[in-house]
C-alpha cells in the first residue's frame, strides 16, 4: 500500500514485531536456526515486509530479537532482508540463565552482552537495548536499602565492563537503551526512578551519556507509579541526557493499544515536551505464545485476545495509524 499518512515530525515510527510469536518466530531453535517459513523465508523478514507493504504510513524501523548462537549466515539474511525493506534496525540484545545482578553471574553475563555488541558492530547499528537488569521471572525478593544499593552498583560495573571490554566508544553503537519490566517479570527495576539509577551511575563510570532509560508506556503503566509521576521523572530524566526510546504498549494485555487506559497518550507527550524523542516503536504480544505462558498464568489480563476478528498484522497497522496520528498532531501543537 502506498502511503497516506505522511509523518509531519523527525520522530521514526518503527515497530518491534514481537507478534509474531518468540516461539517460532523470533526464537532459533537448538541448532541456532531462525524460524522460516514454508517458502524458506525468515518469518519475521516476511512479517514486516507485509506490515511495510499494508501500513498507510511509513514504517521506519525495526527492533528485533537477538539471540546468542544464533547461525551467521541466518543472521546476515535476516539484517539484509530487513534493510532491504528501508528500515533502520535496532537490536534488542536478549539473555538469560544468569542474574545481571549476582557478581558470580558477572562473566557469564558481560560475555552474553558482549555477543549482542558484536553482532551490532558487525552490521553498523548504532541503537542496541536490552532487559539486563534482573534475570525474567525469577521469583526473587525485591531488594531494598543497602541490597539494593548493592545491586544499582553491581549492574553499574556489569554495563561498564562490557562497554570498556567490547571497545563500544570506537564503534558504531550510539547508545544502549536500557528496559526495565513491570513487576513479576522484575522484582526490583521495576519503574523509571528505580531503573534509572542504574544508568545513572554506569554512565558516571564510563565518563559519557551513552546509556539511556527506555519509556516503555506498558512497563510505566503496569508500575507503582500513576501517570503524573511518570510525567514527572521522563522530564528530569530527559533534562539529564538519559531518556531512551520510546515504545508504544498496551499495559497488561500488551494487545491492541484501544485497551491502554491512556498511558500511551499521556507518555508519549510527556517524552515529546522533553525535544529528545527520536524513536517510537509500536509493540504488540501474541496473546497465546508459548514463551509467554507463565506471565500469563501470574498476571490477570494479560494474554487477552484482543485482535476482535483482525489479523496480528491489522493490530499492528491500527497501532501504527495511531501513533503516527499521534505524533502529526504533537507537531501540530507545537510539542515536537
Amino acid at each position: 500500500m502506498s502511503s497516506t499518512i505522511t509523518l509531519k515530525s523527525d520522530v521514526i515510527l518503527g515497530v518491534v514485531p514481537t507478534h509474531i510469536k518468540f516461539v517460532g518466530g523470533l526464537v532459533p531453535d537448538d541448532d541456532g536456526n531462525l524460524p522460516r517459513g514454508d517458502d524458506g523465508k525468515l518469518i519475521v523478514v516476511s512479517e514486516m515486509a507485509h506490515l511495510c507493504q499494508a501500513s498507510p504510513v511509513k514504517i521506519g524501523a525495526v527492533q528485533i530479537s537477538t539471540f546468542p548462537g544464533v547461525v551467521a549466515s541466518d543472521t546476515d539474511d535476516m539484517i539484509s532482508g530487513l534493510r532491504e525493506l528501508d528500515l533502520e534496525i535496532h537490536i534488542i540484545m536478549m539473555v538469560g540463565g544468569a542474574n545481571p545482578m549476582n557478581p558470580a553471574d558477572e562473566d557469564k553475563i558481560v560475555e552474553l552482552l558482549g555477543d549482542g555488541i558484536n553482532t551490532a558492530k558487525k552490521y553498523g547499528i548504532a541503537n542496541v537495548a536490552s532487559t539486563s537488569f534482573e534475570e525474567w521471572m525469577s521469583g526473587s525478593p525485591a531488594k531494598e536499602d543497602a541490597d539494593y544499593d548493592a545491586a544499582v552498583e553491581q549492574l553499574a560495573k556489569v554495563h561498564a565492563r562490557v562497554y570498556q571490554d567490547y571497545e563500544i566508544a570506537d564503534s558504531c553503537i550510539e547508545h544502549w537503551h536500557l528496559e526495565f519490566l513491570r513487576g513479576i517479570e522484575f522484582s526490583t527495576f521495576t519503574n523509571i526512578p528505580k531503573a534509572w539509577k542504574v544508568i545513572e551511575r554506569t554512565n558516571q563510570i564510563i565518563g559519557n551519556k551513552f546509556f539511556r532509560l527506555m519509556v516503555d508506556a506498558a512497563h510505566c503503566g503496569d508500575s507503582d507509579l500513576s501517570i503524573p509521576e511518570n510525567e514527572a521523572a521522563i522530564a528530569e530524566m530527559a533534562a539529564a541526557g538519559e531518556m531512551g526510546l520510546f515504545h508504544a504498549s498496551a499495559k497488561t494485555t500488551r494487545g491492541c493499544l484501544s485497551t491502554d487506559d491512556g498511558w500511551i497518550g499521556a507518555l508519549l507527550t510527556a517524552a515529546a515536551k522533553t525535544g529528545q524523542l527520536k524513536h517510537a516503536f509500536v509493540e504488540l504480544f501474541h496473546h497465546d505464545d508459548i514463551a509467554l505462558e507463565t506471565l500469563r498464568e501470574a498476571v490477570k489480563g494479560h494474554g487477552v485476545d484482543t485482535t476482535d476478528g483482525r489479523s496480528y498484522n491489522e493490530v499492528v497497522i491500527d497501532g501504527l495509524v495511531d501513533v503516527a496520528r499521534r505524533l502529526n498532531n504533537l507537531k501540530a501543537r507545537g510539542l515536537l
